[in-house]
């Protein structure tokens, strides 16, 4: 690698670094994100609207699934992928957060997971999934409750 080379690289990352952290870029982060989404995990089954433009025409398609990944966190860049079984078959939709396209987000039902990053579901089939999800609901209200009320709560079982 030639001096100039190496001269051209770090003045780009020193401007790189200087450009993210810098007011005005700042100013148009806040312009475009949003503050009306819920806070969403992996392991959330999340229903999310999404506004389709077809030629002149627009439409509203529904998105419904397994919240797999969450990406990039509160930054205007953040991503997450849903996953969905539709005949048998899985598919996964990888949607920014902040694009002006959503027009609504709503969790369906949630459930702590372990991990942040669920990508094992994907070699588990579909019961499988279900089973490992009512498992970990499940202990998420063993932890919410207090110790009389899940003892009640076996008995009813």
């Amino acid at each position: 690698m030639l001096k100039k080379e190496k001269d051209a690289n770090l003045d780009f990352n020193k401007f790189y670094i200087l450009s993210m952290s810098h007011p005005i870029i700042k100013k148009l982060e806040d312009k475009y994100k949003r503050s009306d989404l819920p806070e969403i995990r992996p392991g959330m089954i999340i229903r999310l609207v999404q506004k389709i433009k077809e030629g002149e025409k627009t439409r509203n398609q529904t998105i419904e699934g397994l919240v797999i990944t969450k990406k990039h966190g509160q930054e205007i860049g953040s991503m997450i992928t849903i996953r969905k079984i539709v005949s048998g078959v899985g598919i996964e939709w990888t949607i920014p957060l902040n694009a002006p396209q959503i027009e609504k987000i709503e969790i369906i039902k949630e459930s702590r997971m372990r991990r942040s990053k669920l990508y094992y579901i994907r070699n588990k089939s579909q019961r499988q999934t279900r089973m490992k999800l009512k498992r970990e609901i499940r202990q998420a209200k063993a932890i919410k409750l207090p110790k009389e009320e899940i003892v009640e709560e076996i008995a009813e079982e």
